[in-house]
């Protein structure tokens, strides 16, 4: 008796346990791997260091390039005209999501993504522009990380503001292509208004923008220049536009760090490394078979403020000591 139960308690194990291993088409399951998608305005506006962010991310998920994942890169190389058709491409090759870099590349993913799943990086107002149905209940394909530059534009204002308390005419440069950057300016107009500030639109669309643009800026005599955020031509070009602000001696605040690295004065917004970094949180979870509508978009809780010491000198500004202790870091 002793030894049939045993025998039989062995054999019950044995059969669990085999039950829990995987078996050999469970072990060559698509869901054990990843093949994703990307596309962007152009390499630079996406940044090797924003890459570096998602695949540190999806490492930490699991997931190594040249092992299980496939990652099928499409920019438009600085041509909004061929944002249209790299989507197309991807779409047709019928990946397990495909991760979009900016609001445009969004747009334009939505249209033909014929059911793929979307993850979109720090889009700003997606609610607003029907991208998706609220925050906690996306809606339809589309899911990710979203930026709140549509709620801070007061705030950077004023922060500018207080490093530029003389100036009375501001420059702002925005992409009239960029849906979101028509609200911004509505936005940064309202708050300037009381201030008696006089703010001045000027236009960087492309490349060949960016010097006109800074001739008309001097023409009209600004005494600083605000740079709208959420925008890939203008993070493509922000290296050309700091140049151009250097060049001139004029003060500028922009929404993304990387321009006050390169020599811009002060920046305030989100840190776009995190966000890349948590897309690999949707991309895992949608490689394992939750739906986009399922996963509510995260909206970020920190912000940092950015000033760059070094520029400041070199403008002749005396940045006030409550702005220094505000920052999160200065770069000297």
């Amino acid at each position: 008796m002793g030894r049939h139960f045993l025998t039989t308690v062995l054999v019950a194990l044995l059969t669990v346990g085999l039950g829990a291993l995987p078996t050999s088409s469970e072990a060559q399951n698509p869901k054990q791997s990843m093949r994703i998608g990307l596309i962007a305005y152009g390499e630079g506006a996406m940044g090797p260091h924003l890459y570096r962010s998602l695949i540190e991310g999806l490492r930490k998920q699991g997931y190594i390039e040249g092992r299980n994942l496939v990652v099928e890169r499409r920019y438009a190389d600085a041509h909004f005209e061929r944002v249209a058709v790299i989507a197309k491409e991807l779409a047709d090759l019928k990946l397990d999501a495909i991760l979009t870099t900016c609001t445009p590349t969004t747009r334009a993913m939505r249209a033909v993504s014929q059911g793929t799943p979307l993850v979109m990086a720090a889009v700003s107002d997606p609610v607003g522009q029907g991208l998706i149905s609220s925050y906690s209940h996306p809606g339809g394909n589309i899911t990710g990380t979203a930026s709140q530059f549509e709620d801070l534009m007061a705030k950077m204002f004023g922060q500018f503001r207080e490093a530029v308390p003389e100036v009375a005419s501001m420059a702002v440069i925005h992409n009239p292509r960029n849906p979101v950057h028509k609200g911004f300016l509505e936005h940064i107009e309202t708050t300037a208004r009381p201030m008696n500030v006089t703010l001045t639109p000027f236009t960087i669309s492309r490349p060949d923008d960016v010097v006109p643009a800074f001739d008309g800026i001097r023409r009209g005599g600004m005494g600083a220049v605000l740079v709208l955020p959420d925008d890939p031509v203008l993070f493509n070009m922000r290296r050309r536009i700091v140049e151009q602000l250097t060049a001139h001696r004029l003060p500028s605040f922009f929404g993304i760090r990387e321009a006050v690295e390169e020599g811009g004065l002060m920046s305030y917004g989100e840190s776009l490394r995190h966000s890349y970094f948590r897309t690999a949180y949707y991309l895992d979870r949608i490689a394992k078979g939750v739906k986009p509508e399922e996963l509510p978009v995260e909206q970020p809780t920190k912000f940092e403020l950015i000033i760059n010491l070094k520029t400041a000198q070199a403008l002749g500004l005396t940045i006030s000591n409550t702005l220094l202790a505000a920052a999160d870091e200065i770069v000297e």
